[in-house]
């Protein structure tokens, strides 16, 4: 057995003791982000020697494949996100070789991907070049104004008035979002993708008692997504109900789809992304 199979299956075992550790555990454990983050940089150097991440831009003819958006898009925590995964799902039901060109970026929020659109040269060529598109977005914009509410800083004799805000701003940018990918790409040629946002924090709002105050939040946000997604003709996949169930009420941790550090999706959450992905299919391509 060579190293990256023993790595491998330490990561089965170290997935299987996680999955045993009770939620309260696990949150704890996620709390603390500095160990957190200088033991997956260890482990992402290690694992480079394996191959197992591969490249972030794969230099192979054919389909041109323009990956957006924010750590999800990357894959970070992951051994492979869900592009490239998608990508291979594309180039098995069609046959056409795909290169990928992620241009995902952690921490991004939706004005951080728009701001990119409008300015970034390299990127809006990689669109325009591109004959599919995918995004993500929208993960970090809640994610900030949820830890300001629970800090208690959130502003409003209800604190939360940064929950509204971040809903507002977010549906005006993702309607800006679209406008300029499809300004870059004439959909009747182009693969466009996208994908609603899931919920995380179940358990830990469940403990916290904001469960019932926050989620309308979420819902909401992505009910847009899917409503002007099917304005635009744009197929959407529901990340939201495989996650979190068909009410919004199950735990992604529970499921075995999220990572150690309690936010990101693991490798079995990338993977059902790309699945659900690969559901809608290739118009118009095939």
């Amino acid at each position: 057995m060579d190293f990256c199979e023993r790595l491998e299956r330490s990561k089965a075992i170290f997935g299987s003791y996680l999955a045993a550790r009770s939620v309260k555990a696990l949150r704890n454990l996620a709390k603390s982000r500095i160990f957190f983050n200088i033991f997956l940089a260890c482990l992402l150097i290690l694992l480079m020697g394996c191959g197992s991440l591969g490249s972030k831009s794969s230099t192979s003819g054919g389909g041109n494949y323009a990956a957006l958006g924010d750590s999800l898009a990357v894959g970070y925590t992951s051994l492979e996100g869900y592009v490239p995964r998608y990508a291979r799902h594309v180039q098995t039901d069609t046959g056409i070789v795909i290169n990928i060109n992620d241009l995902g970026q952690p921490g991004w929020t939706s004005s951080d991907l728009l701001h990119a659109l409008r300015t970034d040269a390299g990127l809006r060529n990689a669109v325009s070049s591109a004959e599919i598109v995918t995004w993500d977005i929208g993960g970090n914009d809640l994610k900030v104004a949820y830890e300001s509410f629970v800090a208690g800083n959130c502003g409003g004799s209800d604190n939360q008035d940064c929950l509204r805000i971040a809903v507002a701003t977010f549906k005006t940018n993702w309607d800006a979002i679209i406008s300029q990918v499809l300004s870059l790409r004439d959909p009747s040629k182009t693969i466009l993708r996208t994908m609603d946002i899931y919920n995380p924090f179940v358990a830990e709002q469940h403990v916290l008692g904001n469960f019932g105050t926050v989620k309308p939040y979420l819902d909401d946000v992505d009910a847009y997504i899917e409503s002007s997604t099917q304005l635009r003709g744009i197929p959407c996949a529901k990340v939201y109900q495989a996650f979190n169930g068909p009410s919004g009420t199950d735990d992604p941790v529970f499921k075995g789809l999220i990572a150690i550090d309690g936010f990101h999706a693991n490798d079995s959450g990338h993977n059902l992304i790309a699945d659900l992905l690969r559901g809608l299919a290739y118009a118009p391509v095939k």
